[in-house]
């Protein structure tokens, strides 16, 4: 088994080698995707094989993030073939100003040089981690959770056979092999090796990144999403995007994991949600005392309204306005994804502008907060931090920049 470290160095020294074109590039995507498609039986006896291990050990809403089947590994190939259509951020000229003595000095975009993501039990992650890091310039250094090993192993094979056919160094893609506490451990104290780390998973793993990492690190992905029904809102509007942001897929980030309701329609509209998500959907909802009064739901406990449920549980309120809607916001929420649903202009403005999330929205699901959603190919995860990303990570936010001076001559 090579060692972390052992995969470190390698992946370092190819971020240091001569800078490949955005054709050899995009060619390499390409090779890529078609060898993630052709090696889908392999891939998928591996994810069989996890899947078989992880029954009875996690949720089934978990198990669904970790299953793979044709649809899905097509749906892999297909984020690769769009990250490669995507403009390269390498080498773009982000500002230029003139010297007076005549110098230009060019703001410019450039790689990190060695990104490493650890994340859980998506193997989707892996190759739009993969696809996105090479793409932007970068070595990248894979450190999945146990539970989908055999599943990412498969898929970093197909990825590094498809760099190979194209004559490039399959270093840029690596994958660790030890998935104990230990590799982390690793990652996050690799000064030096490591440029960027990108946790990507749950509020355990993130904190344990954010708390000991001596490398740079983005705060990625827990979501503690609110939507808010003001007392203008569309009832059907609202309960179909509540269903939708609850329901669609409970399992991940973007989904919404509390409702807030205005006073004013409690008494009408959380009959009617109840039947939406508890009677159609099977939801358990854990209501405030407010809304247990209305509907008969599980009592709320101090916990709930801080809780990532990533399951088909909500936690619903009662608020008296706009401002304590955006209050108890401010108070619950890990700057995510929220939503107001209203009929109302001023509501929504000041919703907008007091709402402090990477992801604000009007009218709409949370489901929405998402890289391929917002035109940025596949993501590499959702920032919730505010320096250096926010939001859906795409390629831009895989670069960095630095200053490029020309002169003729000149001196201070």
């Amino acid at each position: 088994m090579i060692t972390t470290y052992e995969l470190l160095k390698k992946a370092k020294a190819v971020s240091l080698s001569a800078p490949l074109s955005t054709e050899v590039k995009n060619n390499a995507l390409k090779a890529m995707a078609n060898a993630l498609v052709c090696s889908a039986d392999e891939i998928l006896s591996a994810n069989a094989m996890d899947v078989k291990a992880a029954k009875g050990t996690v949720s089934d809403v978990m198990i669904d993030r970790l299953r793979l089947d044709e649809s899905r590994i097509k749906a892999m190939a297909q984020g690769i073939i769009e990250v490669a259509e995507l403009p390269d951020p390498v080498g773009k000229v982000l500002e230029t100003t003139s010297h007076k003595n005549g110098m230009t000095i060019a703001k410019t975009s450039v790689p990190f040089g060695v990104v490493a993501i650890i994340y859980e039990s998506r193997p989707n992650v892996t190759s739009d981690a993969a696809a996105l890091a090479f793409k932007s310039g970068n070595a990248c250094v894979l450190r999945g959770g146990k539970e989908a090993f055999r599943s990412a192993n498969a898929i970093v094979k197909a990825l590094k056979k498809g760099l190979s056919e194209c004559g490039l160094n399959a270093d840029y893609v690596n994958l660790v092999e030890d998935t104990t506490r230990q590799s982390a451990n690793e990652l996050m104290t690799a000064v030096g090796l490591v440029d960027l780390l990108i946790p990507r998973g749950g509020k355990g793993l993130i904190k344990a990144c954010t708390d000991n990492a001596k490398v740079p690190c983005i705060e990625t992905g827990t979501g503690i999403c609110h939507i808010y029904v003001d007392k203008t809102a569309d009832f059907e509007m609202a309960l179909n995007i509540i269903e939708n942001a609850k329901t669609s897929r409970p399992s991940v980030c973007n989904a919404a994991e509390v409702c807030l309701v205005h006073a004013g329609i409690a008494n009408e509209f959380l009959p009617l949600l109840k039947q939406r998500l508890c009677d159609n959907k099977k939801v358990e909802i854990r209501g405030d005392k407010a809304v247990c009064e209305i509907i008969n739901v599980t009592p709320a406990d101090e916990n709930d309204f801080d809780t990532e449920f990533l399951d088909y549980i909500m936690a619903v309120k009662v608020v008296e306005s706009v401002e304590d809607a955006v209050n108890h916001i401010s108070l619950h929420s890990t700057h995510h994804s929220e939503s107001i649903i209203t009929g109302d202009n001023a509501a929504s403005d000041y919703f907008v502008s007091r709402v402090d999330s990477a992801a604000v929205y009007v009218n709409a699901s949370t489901r929405f907060t998402d890289g391929g959603e917002f035109g940025l190919g596949c993501e590499m995860g959702i920032s919730t931090q505010k320096l250096h990303a926010r939001g859906p990570m795409g390629l831009g936010e895989l670069n960095t920049y630095k200053y490029v001076i020309k002169g003729n001559g000149q001196i201070r």
